[in-house]
């Protein structure tokens, strides 16, 4: 039987305010433990909540930024459930008017197509606080469970999506194309180790053509876009070889662990009615004008899909090479400083893609810390353009401006002395040199086959580029040396 997969994803993204979505606690990460809980955060008797208008504004411009319905009126819910992190009992959230209503995200596969997946709708929460199982006992021998309030009350943005995804790498791919909206607007950091954005997974299977969908189980908290992809298949393949071999699948809320590479089940899923959703009485309605609104639109920067097609259409990049490029708002912004400095789009391209993402990637390294800046790539590139040095030698310099040996490309070529010899007198004496030092060669190359003769040329042009140490311009190189060898055959 062939089976199709249907996906949905919960993204929980953190929202970029200095305090708490209902206190003027801080947000700041890596506090001590319960150090930026207050008494609004801990829900102690006589507090009301105040609504942080930056939230508000954020959720907006994401709504905007997806083509989303804005509805006029919001409302906030209390969403009620006992857990020792939640300290209310209870979660302020939006179940029947959330602040976005229905939009959509592209998404870019690997083949380079495009999909449009549907977002049914975001709302606005409150984040619980933090449940931590390790290193904690009473002195006997006993497992006990610290508890760290630091996050409740954290602005958090839930997008849900439609089911509407049908593979793990299209699950991967929304998530991403998510995380590239929300760090363009700026208003989540994005940082999925620190918890700043995760999602919950929604997985059913169902025989190919059936209209109706399959149990679905839930993967909660899944917090990097690699985790997400593994999660999936195995979640797939559990449900496939469950259903083959005569079980059900039981809906339910499951656990990724990626020691194991497993699915774990954690407890029967809920539905709506089991968390008796009411209006919240401490928060009013929120309502939002056209004014709001149109002045939030007008802020907007240029988004992940703009910029694609401007990198492809004004720039002549491929679609791959603005799909990486514009992936992030901060490698976008370096490219276009590397390449207004050097003029040359491609080549900026290459350089970035190349030199520079394979030295990030060994150092483990993110581009805002790139030790070489945007302006000083820029111009390397310029000089291996107007053939000051060579490509051999750029990498020499681009590795001497990554250990900070110099201020610029050009100190660097005049400290290493890689200034590339373009002089066809100079260049035509080191020839002149390596034949008189290669007979043996030389009467080799004169007695082979003119089309093998291609191929010997390399000796030759490797003993005047070490003549050079490096720094003969290799297009007149190779150019001199065939008319000189091909003079005395």
């Amino acid at each position: 039987m062939q089976w199709e997969t249907v996906i949905g994803l919960e993204v929980h993204v953190q929202l970029a305010t200095r305090s708490k979505i209902f206190s003027g606690a801080s947000t700041a990460f890596g506090a001590e433990p319960n150090t930026q809980a207050c008494a609004v955060d801990l829900g102690l008797p006589g507090v009301l909540p105040v609504l942080n208008e930056q939230a508000v504004a954020m959720a907006v411009q994401f709504g905007l930024a997806i083509h989303a319905e804005i509805p006029e009126v919001s409302v906030f819910d209390r969403k009620n459930y006992f857990y020792p992190d939640l300290p209310k009992g209870y979660q302020t959230s939006q179940m029947y008017h959330p602040i976005v209503g229905p939009g959509e995200v592209e998404i870019t596969l690997e083949d380079g197509s495009t999909r449009r997946i549907r977002v049914h709708h975001a709302h606005l929460e409150e984040d619980a606080g933090k449940s931590l199982h390790e290193s904690f006992s009473d002195g006997m021998g006993h497992a006990m469970t610290g508890i760290d309030l630091n996050r409740a009350g954290t602005p958090l943005l839930e997008i849900v999506s439609e089911p509407d995804m049908r593979s793990a790498k299209e699950a991967a791919a929304y998530l991403k194309a998510i995380h590239s909206i929300v760090t363009y607007l700026g208003i989540s950091d994005g940082n999925m180790a620190e918890g700043s954005m995760r999602c919950d997974v929604n997985v059913s299977v169902r025989p190919r053509g059936q209209e109706t969908f399959g149990t679905r189980a839930e993967i909660k908290n899944v917090n990097s876009f690699r985790f997400v992809e593994r999660a999936i298949e195995f979640e797939v393949e559990r449900q496939i070889e469950l259903i083959e071999d005569g079980g059900e699948v039981v809906q339910e809320t499951r656990l990724y662990d990626p020691e194991r590479d497993e699915t774990r089940s954690m407890r029967t899923k809920e539905e709506a009615n089991d968390y008796r959703y009411f209006p919240c009485p401490d928060l009013l309605p929120v309502v939002l004008d056209d004014a709001y609104v149109d002045h939030l639109r007008e802020a907007l920067p240029e988004l992940p899909a703009d910029k694609r097609a401007r990198f492809q259409d004004e720039l002549g990049l491929s679609a791959y090479d603005a799909g990486v490029l514009a992936a992030s708002r901060e490698m976008a912004e370096y490219f276009e400083v590397v390449k207004d400095t050097c003029g040359d789009a491609k080549q900026a391209a290459n350089w970035v893609q190349g030199e520079l993402a394979g030295a990030l990637n060994r150092e483990g390294l993110a581009i805002g810390d790139s030790p070489v800046s945007a302006r000083q790539l820029g111009e390397l590139i310029a000089r291996v353009m107007d053939d000051t040095i060579n490509g051999k030698a750029a990498k020499q310099v681009f590795q001497a401006l990554w250990n900070g040996q110099g201020e610029s490309a050009d100190e660097v070529i005049e400290a290493k002395g890689l200034k590339q010899v373009t002089d066809t007198g100079a260049i035509e004496a080191m020839i002149d040199q390596v034949i008189a030092d290669s007979p043996a060669q030389v009467a080799q190359y004169r007695d082979a086959e003119p089309e093998k003769r291609g191929k010997m040329i390399g000796y030759f042009v490797g003993q005047v580029m070490k003549a050079s140490r490096g720094t003969a311009n290799p297009q007149q190189v190779n150019a001199l040396l065939k008319e000189k060898l091909d003079a005395l055959c």
